[in-house]
Protein backbone atom coordinates (compact mmCIF):
# COMPACT_ATOMS: atom_id res chain seq x y z
CA UNK A 1 0.00 0.00 0.00
CA UNK A 2 1.13 3.38 -1.00
CA UNK A 3 2.37 5.87 1.98
CA UNK A 4 -0.61 8.31 3.10
CA UNK A 5 -0.61 11.37 5.40
CA UNK A 6 -3.36 12.45 7.57
CA UNK A 7 -3.41 15.71 6.91
CA UNK A 8 -3.51 14.65 3.11
CA UNK A 9 -6.97 12.90 3.70
CA UNK A 10 -8.52 15.05 5.92
CA UNK A 11 -7.94 17.80 2.99
CA UNK A 12 -8.89 15.85 0.46
CA UNK A 13 -12.85 15.10 2.08
CA UNK A 14 -12.64 19.05 3.90
CA UNK A 15 -12.32 20.30 0.40
CA UNK A 16 -15.28 17.58 -0.57
CA UNK A 17 -13.05 15.45 -2.82
CA UNK A 18 -13.13 11.77 -2.69
CA UNK A 19 -10.88 9.34 -1.07
CA UNK A 20 -9.94 6.19 -2.35
CA UNK A 21 -10.01 2.56 -1.24
CA UNK A 22 -6.52 3.09 -0.46
CA UNK A 23 -6.64 6.31 1.64
CA UNK A 24 -9.39 4.73 3.37
CA UNK A 25 -8.47 1.21 4.28
CA UNK A 26 -4.61 3.10 5.54
CA UNK A 27 -6.27 5.45 7.84
CA UNK A 28 -8.14 2.99 9.74
CA UNK A 29 -5.68 1.06 10.16
CA UNK A 30 -3.53 3.44 11.25
CA UNK A 31 -5.86 5.17 13.93
CA UNK A 32 -6.60 1.66 15.29
CA UNK A 33 -2.67 1.33 15.56
CA UNK A 34 -2.54 4.75 16.80
CA UNK A 35 -0.32 6.22 14.30
CA UNK A 36 -3.38 8.73 13.62
CA UNK A 37 -4.03 10.93 16.46
CA UNK A 38 -7.35 11.72 17.84
CA UNK A 39 -7.78 15.22 16.78
CA UNK A 40 -6.84 14.10 13.26
CA UNK A 41 -9.59 11.61 13.19
CA UNK A 42 -11.89 13.80 14.93
CA UNK A 43 -10.98 16.62 11.94
CA UNK A 44 -12.11 13.77 9.21
CA UNK A 45 -14.88 12.70 10.89
CA UNK A 46 -16.29 16.03 10.73
CA UNK A 47 -15.40 16.47 7.49
CA UNK A 48 -17.46 13.83 6.72
CA UNK A 49 -20.27 14.88 8.91
CA UNK A 50 -20.49 18.01 6.51
CA UNK A 51 -19.41 16.81 3.01
CA UNK A 52 -20.67 12.89 3.28
CA UNK A 53 -19.17 10.15 1.47
CA UNK A 54 -20.16 8.37 -1.95
CA UNK A 55 -21.71 5.01 -2.08
CA UNK A 56 -18.48 3.51 -3.22
CA UNK A 57 -16.72 5.71 -0.46
CA UNK A 58 -19.22 3.90 2.06
CA UNK A 59 -18.98 0.54 0.86
CA UNK A 60 -15.39 0.63 1.02
CA UNK A 61 -15.65 2.41 4.94
CA UNK A 62 -18.02 -0.44 5.97
CA UNK A 63 -15.67 -3.07 4.42
CA UNK A 64 -12.01 -2.00 6.38
CA UNK A 65 -14.78 -1.44 9.99
CA UNK A 66 -15.48 -5.31 9.47
CA UNK A 67 -12.05 -6.44 8.13
CA UNK A 68 -11.01 -4.61 11.18
CA UNK A 69 -11.95 -7.44 13.15
CA UNK A 70 -13.59 -11.24 13.33
CA UNK A 71 -16.70 -12.49 11.66
CA UNK A 72 -19.20 -15.07 13.44
CA UNK A 73 -19.19 -17.63 11.13
CA UNK A 74 -22.89 -19.08 11.58
CA UNK A 75 -22.73 -21.17 8.19
CA UNK A 76 -23.11 -24.56 9.60
CA UNK A 77 -26.02 -23.85 11.37
CA UNK A 78 -29.54 -26.10 10.07
CA UNK A 79 -31.56 -22.82 10.14
CA UNK A 80 -31.43 -19.76 7.28
CA UNK A 81 -30.29 -17.05 9.78
CA UNK A 82 -31.94 -13.85 10.00
CA UNK A 83 -31.59 -10.62 12.44
CA UNK A 84 -33.40 -7.18 13.26
CA UNK A 85 -31.68 -4.18 13.91
CA UNK A 86 -34.17 -0.92 15.55
CA UNK A 87 -32.55 2.48 15.61
CA UNK A 88 -34.19 2.73 18.97
CA UNK A 89 -36.95 4.31 20.00
CA UNK A 90 -39.01 5.09 23.17
CA UNK A 91 -40.82 1.71 24.69
CA UNK A 92 -39.45 -0.48 21.78
CA UNK A 93 -39.21 -3.97 23.31
CA UNK A 94 -40.14 -5.64 19.84
CA UNK A 95 -36.70 -7.86 19.76
CA UNK A 96 -37.73 -9.53 22.97
CA UNK A 97 -41.12 -10.89 21.22
CA UNK A 98 -39.60 -10.91 17.41
CA UNK A 99 -36.49 -13.22 18.13
CA UNK A 100 -38.24 -16.26 19.78
CA UNK A 101 -41.42 -15.62 17.08
CA UNK A 102 -39.05 -15.62 14.21
CA UNK A 103 -37.35 -18.51 15.51
CA UNK A 104 -40.48 -20.58 16.50
CA UNK A 105 -41.26 -20.57 13.08
CA UNK A 106 -37.99 -21.92 11.88
CA UNK A 107 -35.59 -19.17 11.62
CA UNK A 108 -32.36 -18.90 13.41
CA UNK A 109 -31.97 -15.29 14.95
CA UNK A 110 -28.76 -14.04 16.55
CA UNK A 111 -29.65 -10.85 18.07
CA UNK A 112 -26.65 -9.07 19.14
CA UNK A 113 -27.71 -5.92 21.09
CA UNK A 114 -26.60 -2.71 23.08
CA UNK A 115 -27.91 -0.75 25.75
CA UNK A 116 -30.03 2.45 26.28
CA UNK A 117 -28.35 5.92 25.75
CA UNK A 118 -30.13 8.46 27.01
CA UNK A 119 -33.97 8.63 26.67
CA UNK A 120 -33.72 5.18 24.34
CA UNK A 121 -33.86 1.86 25.93
CA UNK A 122 -31.66 -0.82 25.40
CA UNK A 123 -32.14 -4.52 24.98
CA UNK A 124 -29.63 -5.69 27.13
CA UNK A 125 -30.39 -3.11 29.89
CA UNK A 126 -34.23 -4.65 29.62
CA UNK A 127 -33.52 -8.55 29.97
CA UNK A 128 -30.88 -8.20 32.63
CA UNK A 129 -33.89 -7.51 34.80
CA UNK A 130 -34.26 -11.00 34.46
CA UNK A 131 -32.61 -12.60 37.70
CA UNK A 132 -29.73 -15.15 36.47
CA UNK A 133 -29.49 -13.80 32.72
CA UNK A 134 -26.08 -12.92 31.21
CA UNK A 135 -25.42 -10.54 28.64
CA UNK A 136 -21.89 -12.50 27.54
CA UNK A 137 -21.77 -15.50 25.28
CA UNK A 138 -19.01 -16.71 23.54
CA UNK A 139 -19.09 -16.99 19.85
CA UNK A 140 -19.36 -20.87 20.61
CA UNK A 141 -22.05 -20.57 22.74
CA UNK A 142 -23.61 -18.33 20.44
CA UNK A 143 -23.80 -21.06 17.52
CA UNK A 144 -24.72 -24.07 20.36
CA UNK A 145 -27.86 -21.67 21.28
CA UNK A 146 -28.48 -21.11 17.72
CA UNK A 147 -28.49 -24.67 17.39
CA UNK A 148 -30.65 -25.24 20.54
CA UNK A 149 -33.00 -22.95 20.69
CA UNK A 150 -33.09 -20.95 17.24
CA UNK A 151 -33.22 -17.55 19.15
CA UNK A 152 -29.83 -15.81 21.60
CA UNK A 153 -30.01 -12.30 22.54
CA UNK A 154 -26.67 -10.97 23.52
CA UNK A 155 -24.09 -8.57 23.43
CA UNK A 156 -21.96 -8.23 20.68
CA UNK A 157 -18.40 -9.49 20.64
CA UNK A 158 -15.36 -7.37 21.08
CA UNK A 159 -14.15 -8.43 18.18
CA UNK A 160 -17.03 -7.51 15.67
CA UNK A 161 -15.65 -4.41 13.75
CA UNK A 162 -13.40 -2.76 16.79
CA UNK A 163 -12.60 -0.08 14.86
CA UNK A 164 -16.40 0.82 14.96
CA UNK A 165 -15.75 1.11 19.22
CA UNK A 166 -13.23 2.73 19.27
CA UNK A 167 -14.62 5.79 16.21
CA UNK A 168 -18.13 5.61 17.93
CA UNK A 169 -16.51 6.54 21.36
CA UNK A 170 -15.08 9.56 19.18
CA UNK A 171 -18.04 10.69 16.95
CA UNK A 172 -19.82 10.99 20.63
CA UNK A 173 -17.70 13.53 21.93
CA UNK A 174 -17.38 15.72 18.73
CA UNK A 175 -21.18 15.94 17.72
CA UNK A 176 -20.25 13.79 14.54
CA UNK A 177 -23.14 10.99 15.22
CA UNK A 178 -26.11 12.13 13.41
CA UNK A 179 -23.88 11.28 9.97
CA UNK A 180 -25.87 9.33 7.61
CA UNK A 181 -22.43 7.58 6.09
CA UNK A 182 -21.03 7.39 9.49
CA UNK A 183 -24.17 5.84 10.97
CA UNK A 184 -25.08 3.07 8.23
CA UNK A 185 -21.04 1.96 8.04
CA UNK A 186 -21.37 1.87 12.11
CA UNK A 187 -24.81 -0.59 12.30
CA UNK A 188 -24.17 -2.46 9.00
CA UNK A 189 -20.44 -3.44 9.76
CA UNK A 190 -21.75 -5.49 13.08
CA UNK A 191 -24.46 -6.58 11.38
CA UNK A 192 -22.50 -8.41 8.18
CA UNK A 193 -19.71 -9.28 10.33
CA UNK A 194 -22.32 -10.84 12.61
CA UNK A 195 -22.57 -13.53 9.76
CA UNK A 196 -26.38 -13.08 9.22
CA UNK A 197 -27.89 -14.09 6.16
CA UNK A 198 -30.99 -11.92 6.17
CA UNK A 199 -31.65 -8.12 7.84
CA UNK A 200 -34.68 -6.48 8.72
CA UNK A 201 -33.98 -2.81 9.76
CA UNK A 202 -36.57 -1.01 12.06
CA UNK A 203 -35.88 2.82 11.53
CA UNK A 204 -37.44 4.85 13.51
CA UNK A 205 -38.77 8.35 12.76
CA UNK A 206 -40.12 11.33 14.77
CA UNK A 207 -40.44 13.27 18.09
CA UNK A 208 -38.73 10.14 20.40
CA UNK A 209 -36.71 8.76 17.48
CA UNK A 210 -32.82 9.79 16.22
CA UNK A 211 -34.13 10.94 13.39
CA UNK A 212 -37.64 13.37 13.20
CA UNK A 213 -37.99 13.88 9.68
CA UNK A 214 -39.13 10.82 7.22
CA UNK A 215 -37.20 12.09 4.37
CA UNK A 216 -34.37 11.83 6.34
CA UNK A 217 -35.16 8.35 7.70
CA UNK A 218 -35.32 7.02 3.83
CA UNK A 219 -32.09 7.99 3.00
CA UNK A 220 -30.75 6.46 5.79
CA UNK A 221 -32.82 3.44 5.38
CA UNK A 222 -31.85 3.41 2.06
CA UNK A 223 -28.10 3.62 2.53
CA UNK A 224 -27.93 0.66 4.67
CA UNK A 225 -30.16 -1.59 2.82
CA UNK A 226 -27.69 -1.28 0.00
CA UNK A 227 -24.93 -1.75 2.25
CA UNK A 228 -26.46 -5.11 3.07
CA UNK A 229 -27.22 -6.01 -1.00
CA UNK A 230 -23.73 -4.83 -1.06
CA UNK A 231 -22.19 -7.57 0.92
CA UNK A 232 -24.91 -10.56 0.27
CA UNK A 233 -26.95 -10.21 2.75
CA UNK A 234 -30.91 -9.90 1.80
CA UNK A 235 -32.28 -6.55 3.48
CA UNK A 236 -35.27 -4.75 3.97
CA UNK A 237 -35.63 -1.54 6.25
CA UNK A 238 -39.31 -0.65 7.57
CA UNK A 239 -39.60 2.88 8.34
CA UNK A 240 -41.87 3.13 11.73
CA UNK A 241 -43.65 6.48 13.75
CA UNK A 242 -41.93 7.21 16.59
CA UNK A 243 -44.14 10.06 17.84
CA UNK A 244 -46.13 8.46 20.52
CA UNK A 245 -44.36 5.77 22.66
CA UNK A 246 -44.50 1.92 21.88
CA UNK A 247 -46.56 0.26 23.58
CA UNK A 248 -47.77 1.17 27.41
CA UNK A 249 -44.40 0.51 29.51
CA UNK A 250 -41.18 2.31 29.31
CA UNK A 251 -38.43 0.67 31.50
CA UNK A 252 -36.54 -2.45 31.89
CA UNK A 253 -38.07 -4.78 33.64
CA UNK A 254 -41.84 -3.16 32.65
CA UNK A 255 -40.93 -3.62 28.99
CA UNK A 256 -39.67 -7.30 30.06
CA UNK A 257 -43.59 -7.93 31.51
CA UNK A 258 -45.26 -6.28 28.24
CA UNK A 259 -42.90 -8.15 25.97
CA UNK A 260 -44.26 -11.51 27.95
CA UNK A 261 -47.64 -10.59 27.97
CA UNK A 262 -47.82 -10.04 24.06
CA UNK A 263 -45.99 -13.39 23.40
CA UNK A 264 -48.90 -15.44 25.17
CA UNK A 265 -51.52 -13.55 22.93
CA UNK A 266 -52.17 -10.39 24.94
CA UNK A 267 -50.60 -6.96 25.17
CA UNK A 268 -50.71 -3.37 23.26
CA UNK A 269 -52.02 -3.80 19.34
CA UNK A 270 -49.24 -1.47 18.69
CA UNK A 271 -47.02 -3.68 19.80
CA UNK A 272 -48.12 -6.89 18.51
CA UNK A 273 -48.86 -4.62 15.13
CA UNK A 274 -45.27 -4.05 14.51
CA UNK A 275 -44.00 -7.28 15.75
CA UNK A 276 -45.81 -8.98 13.27
CA UNK A 277 -44.60 -6.55 10.42
CA UNK A 278 -41.27 -7.02 11.04
CA UNK A 279 -41.53 -10.72 11.81
CA UNK A 280 -43.24 -11.65 8.50
CA UNK A 281 -40.76 -9.72 6.35
CA UNK A 282 -38.00 -12.12 8.04
CA UNK A 283 -39.67 -14.90 7.33
CA UNK A 284 -40.17 -14.46 4.04
CA UNK A 285 -36.33 -12.82 3.68
CA UNK A 286 -34.87 -16.50 4.35
CA UNK A 287 -37.80 -18.66 2.29
CA UNK A 288 -40.03 -19.73 5.22
CA UNK A 289 -43.92 -20.54 4.44
CA UNK A 290 -45.21 -19.71 7.87
CA UNK A 291 -47.40 -16.71 8.88
CA UNK A 292 -45.98 -15.61 12.69
CA UNK A 293 -48.85 -15.12 13.62
CA UNK A 294 -49.89 -18.99 14.12
CA UNK A 295 -46.67 -19.26 15.84
CA UNK A 296 -47.85 -15.82 18.23
CA UNK A 297 -51.13 -17.40 19.20
CA UNK A 298 -50.46 -20.91 19.66
CA UNK A 299 -48.07 -20.07 22.41
CA UNK A 300 -44.75 -21.36 20.18
CA UNK A 301 -42.97 -18.38 20.13
CA UNK A 302 -43.25 -17.88 24.01
CA UNK A 303 -42.11 -21.63 24.67
CA UNK A 304 -38.77 -20.36 22.60
CA UNK A 305 -38.43 -17.26 24.65
CA UNK A 306 -38.59 -19.16 27.96
CA UNK A 307 -36.30 -21.64 26.36
CA UNK A 308 -33.70 -18.89 25.05
CA UNK A 309 -33.76 -17.27 28.69
CA UNK A 310 -33.26 -20.54 30.57
CA UNK A 311 -30.07 -21.18 28.06
CA UNK A 312 -28.58 -17.56 29.19
CA UNK A 313 -28.97 -18.45 33.03
CA UNK A 314 -32.12 -16.74 33.50
CA UNK A 315 -35.24 -17.68 35.18
CA UNK A 316 -38.39 -16.94 33.06
CA UNK A 317 -40.75 -17.09 35.86
CA UNK A 318 -39.09 -15.69 38.71
CA UNK A 319 -40.12 -12.14 40.08
CA UNK A 320 -39.04 -8.73 38.49
CA UNK A 321 -37.81 -5.85 40.13
CA UNK A 322 -40.77 -3.69 41.82
CA UNK A 323 -40.34 0.23 41.71
CA UNK A 324 -39.92 0.89 45.97
CA UNK A 325 -41.84 4.21 44.84
CA UNK A 326 -44.54 5.28 42.57
CA UNK A 327 -46.76 7.99 42.05
CA UNK A 328 -49.65 9.09 39.27
CA UNK A 329 -49.54 12.17 36.87
CA UNK A 330 -53.55 13.20 36.30
CA UNK A 331 -55.07 15.45 33.70
CA UNK A 332 -55.38 19.19 34.52
CA UNK A 333 -58.23 19.13 32.00
CA UNK A 334 -61.64 17.18 30.00
CA UNK A 335 -60.60 16.45 26.28
CA UNK A 336 -58.89 14.49 23.66
CA UNK A 337 -55.31 13.13 24.19
CA UNK A 338 -53.94 14.68 20.39
CA UNK A 339 -50.36 13.40 21.07
CA UNK A 340 -48.07 12.27 23.71
CA UNK A 341 -44.43 13.49 22.92
CA UNK A 342 -42.06 9.82 23.13
CA UNK A 343 -39.59 12.08 23.56
CA UNK A 344 -40.88 13.48 26.96
CA UNK A 345 -41.60 10.05 27.77
CA UNK A 346 -38.44 8.51 27.47
CA UNK A 347 -37.26 11.77 29.26
CA UNK A 348 -39.16 10.47 32.18
CA UNK A 349 -38.24 7.31 32.24
CA UNK A 350 -34.30 7.82 31.93
CA UNK A 351 -34.85 10.89 34.65
CA UNK A 352 -36.29 8.25 36.92
CA UNK A 353 -32.98 5.87 36.98
CA UNK A 354 -34.72 3.50 33.65
CA UNK A 355 -31.21 5.05 31.37
CA UNK A 356 -27.70 6.34 31.60
CA UNK A 357 -26.40 9.77 30.43
CA UNK A 358 -22.66 7.39 29.55
CA UNK A 359 -22.76 4.31 28.77
CA UNK A 360 -20.50 3.36 32.45
CA UNK A 361 -23.82 4.61 34.43
CA UNK A 362 -26.04 1.78 35.99
CA UNK A 363 -29.63 2.01 35.61
CA UNK A 364 -32.64 0.41 37.86
CA UNK A 365 -34.15 -2.33 36.40
CA UNK A 366 -37.97 -1.24 38.22
CA UNK A 367 -37.54 2.36 37.02
CA UNK A 368 -40.34 3.47 34.50
CA UNK A 369 -43.34 4.45 32.74
CA UNK A 370 -46.41 3.10 32.29
CA UNK A 371 -48.70 4.72 30.07
CA UNK A 372 -52.54 4.22 31.13
CA UNK A 373 -53.70 6.77 28.03
CA UNK A 374 -53.50 6.45 24.27
CA UNK A 375 -54.17 8.94 21.96
CA UNK A 376 -57.05 9.38 20.82
CA UNK A 377 -58.63 8.53 24.24
CA UNK A 378 -60.99 11.04 25.90
CA UNK A 379 -59.82 12.46 28.89
CA UNK A 380 -61.58 13.80 32.12
CA UNK A 381 -59.59 16.17 34.62
CA UNK A 382 -58.25 14.04 37.50
CA UNK A 383 -57.93 11.27 34.99
CA UNK A 384 -54.40 9.22 35.56
CA UNK A 385 -52.15 9.85 32.44
CA UNK A 386 -48.75 8.02 33.48
CA UNK A 387 -47.62 5.68 36.70
CA UNK A 388 -44.45 6.59 37.26
CA UNK A 389 -41.83 4.33 39.39
CA UNK A 390 -38.45 4.77 40.36
CA UNK A 391 -36.22 3.46 43.53
CA UNK A 392 -36.32 6.67 45.54
CA UNK A 393 -38.32 9.89 46.04
CA UNK A 394 -35.63 12.01 44.27
CA UNK A 395 -35.72 10.35 41.26
CA UNK A 396 -39.61 10.20 41.54
CA UNK A 397 -39.74 14.04 41.35
CA UNK A 398 -37.11 14.14 38.21
CA UNK A 399 -39.65 12.13 36.39
CA UNK A 400 -42.63 13.93 37.39
CA UNK A 401 -40.53 17.03 36.39
CA UNK A 402 -39.65 15.32 32.60
CA UNK A 403 -43.28 14.49 31.96
CA UNK A 404 -45.08 17.70 32.92
CA UNK A 405 -45.65 18.50 29.29
CA UNK A 406 -45.76 15.10 27.73
CA UNK A 407 -49.84 15.42 27.18
CA UNK A 408 -51.34 17.52 24.36
CA UNK A 409 -55.50 17.64 25.05
CA UNK A 410 -57.97 19.07 22.91
CA UNK A 411 -61.84 19.48 22.20
CA UNK A 412 -62.10 17.28 19.17
CA UNK A 413 -60.90 13.94 18.05
CA UNK A 414 -57.74 12.92 15.94
CA UNK A 415 -57.12 10.88 13.27
CA UNK A 416 -54.50 8.42 14.95
CA UNK A 417 -51.13 8.62 12.25
CA UNK A 418 -50.42 4.78 11.34
CA UNK A 419 -47.73 3.14 13.05
CA UNK A 420 -46.30 1.28 9.33
CA UNK A 421 -44.94 4.31 7.71
CA UNK A 422 -42.55 2.65 4.42
CA UNK A 423 -40.91 -0.43 3.34
CA UNK A 424 -37.63 0.72 1.43
CA UNK A 425 -35.52 -2.35 -0.46
CA UNK A 426 -33.57 -0.06 -2.53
Amino acid sequence: MDYFSAVDIITTKRDDGVLSDDAIAWILSAYMRGDVAEEQMSALLMAIFFNGLNGREMNTWTDRMIDSGERLDLGELSRPTVDKHSTGGVGDKISLILAPLVAACGAAVPQLSGRGLGHTGGTLDKLESIPGWRAFLTNDEIRAQLDSVGAVICAAGQGLAPVDRKLYSLRDVTATVASIPLISSSIMSKKIAEGTNALVLDVKVGRGAFIKEVGQARELASAMVGLGLSHGVATVAQLTSMNAPLGRTVGNALEVTESVEVLQGNGPSDVRELTLALARIMVELVGIDVDPETKLDDGSGYEVYQRMIRAQGGDPDAVLPVAACRDEVVSIEDGVVHTIDALDVGIAAWRLGAGRARKEDPVSAAAGVVCLIREGDAIVQGQPMFELHADDATHLQQGRDAITNAVVVGERNVNAEPLLLERITN
